[in-house]
């Protein structure tokens, strides 16, 4: 930890008592994050929209090619990454494969949004781990400070193997596990020493 009192490369996760349905039981990954606000990618909701679909409503393939796609890309999720914006697309991805418009996170992991990294995703030449996701959660200045402090979100720090590893629907227990807690045991209230 650097001391830093930004969350930026952090997941947060759900509280059992979050009054916004939207994000129950969400996992975040959270892009970027300052005095001014933060934006994250909601990594475990599936989106009803499938990679293939994506590439052909944007023109980087047509319908008869989708077959041909690589396995990586043609079974990609894409999941919803929140309620702002949902018509824009976000990847994230590891370091090993950037394109000019590539924004790091954290040493191993890097965010685009242009659909340059899709075509080289389409073609099997992008990085070695990528999701993609719709729409990005996001927050103004001190709001998701004060929904921490509400006991609205918990915090645990962000490994390349829990943000592009397993299946979605086990995220959330996954994440958590990786920190010691088991969901059932969370509370719906906050407490202070």
């Amino acid at each position: 930890m650097t001391g830093s009192p930004y969350l930026e490369n952090q997941f947060l996760i759900a509280m059992p008592g979050m009054r916004d349905e939207r994000f129950a039981r969400a996992v975040i990954y959270l892009c970027a994050h300052s005095e001014e606000g933060a934006m994250g990618l909601i990594i475990n909701q599936p989106q009803q929209l499938a990679f293939p679909e994506i590439l052909v409503q944007l023109g980087i393939l047509e319908q008869s090619e989708a077959i041909r796609l690589p396995p990586q890309a043609r079974d990609m999720p894409v999941r919803n990454g929140g309620p702002v914006d949902r018509s824009r697309g976000f990847v994230l991805h590891t370091d090993d494969y950037v394109v000019e418009s590539s924004m790091p996170v954290s040493d191993s992991v890097c965010l685009t949004a242009t659909v340059d990294m899709l075509r080289a995703i389409s073609l099997g030449q992008g990085p070695r781990c990528a999701l993609m996701a719709l729409g990005y959660a996001g927050w103004g200045a001190g709001q998701l400070e004060m929904e921490i402090g509400e006991n609205g979100w918990l915090t645990c720090p962000a490994t390349p193997e829990l943000l592009f590893e397993g299946e979605l629907d086990q995220k959330y227990d996954g994440v958590l596990a990786s920190i010691g807690i088991d969901a059932a045991n969370l509370s719906l209230t906050a407490g202070h020493a």
